[in-house]
């Protein structure tokens, strides 16, 4: 990656107040940033979509809560407003496929992501992958409408914890997890 072509040309750009930043700048700065891959999931039958993420967390644990952005113009923002839930999806190193589908890679939309995996259904009534690493499942608590995002608050109603490595994303690729030595 060559920085030069990265940075802003001079100091004053950093410390300027409301400066102009090229989206694309961003971007390239968020890529860098290594995360764990999530599918986020909603809707019942046919108005079944989603999203892969790497942008859920946990907010609160007192409350249970979790956050998590989805584009305002994705399918997934409109069911999730509509059917009041969402499952966070922590995806295992083995679900590279199920983060590929609920990307849209290949045109794939709506209730087709869910092709080629196991799904169930868990309290909220959201979609739930069956061998996910993790599935948080939760009813939507308030939603923040800011920019191009809604910022989704999502109330934990149930929470299943399996086992596996996860599936990480940087820089654009897909990869797992390997501690430092020593």
């Amino acid at each position: 990656m060559n920085m030069a072509k990265l940075t802003c040309n001079a100091r004053e750009d950093v410390a300027t107040a409301g400066a102009i930043i090229d989206p694309a700048l961003l971007k390239a700065a968020m890529r860098t940033v290594c995360g764990a891959v999530s599918v986020i999931s909603a809707g019942v039958g046919p108005d079944r979509t989603g999203a892969t993420v790497t942008s859920a967390t946990a907010l609160s644990l007192e409350p249970p809560t979790m956050i998590v952005n989805i584009n305002r113009a994705s399918s997934t923002f409109p069911i999730i407003r509509r059917h009041g839930h969402f499952c966070v999806n922590i995806l295992a190193s083995e679900h590279e496929a199920v983060a590929n589908r609920f990307a849209g890679f290949g045109g794939t939309k709506g209730e087709a992501r869910y092709e080629g995996a196991n799904w169930t259904t868990r309290l909220s009534g959201a979609p739930v992958l069956v061998g996910a690493l993790a599935a948080i499942d939760c009813e939507v608590d308030e939603i923040i409408e800011r920019h191009s995002h809604g910022i989704i608050l999502g109330r934990v109603v149930e929470v299943l914890v399996g086992g596996g490595q996860s599936l990480v994303y940087n820089n654009g690729r897909y990869g797992g997890f390997a501690p430092l030595k020593g």
